[in-house]
């Protein structure tokens, strides 16, 4: 890592979580900018799944009990 990278870093040690996020933010759109077909894409398909939902044709699960099942078949026992 290069002096000035290694300053920026540092610099971004002091800012509160919530500012670092927005920094990630940040950098990740400079590196992957957002592609407006595959955002347009993803929102109609949130809409859908909401629809189907309230709709009564999907049922939710509980995150929780979700992932404690996920756990226990995917993570090493």
């Amino acid at each position: 890592m290069n002096g000035q990278i290694e300053a920026m870093v540092e610099q971004a040690r002091t800012l509160t979580a919530e500012e670092r996020v927005a920094l990630l933010d940040a950098l990740n759109e400079l590196v992957y900018p957002p592609d407006s077909a595959w955002q347009e894409a993803w929102a109609k398909e949130c809409e859908d799944r909401l629809a189907a939902y309230e709709n009564g044709r999907i049922e939710a699960e509980d995150f929780d009990v979700v992932m404690a099942r996920l756990r226990k078949e995917y993570l090493p026992k």
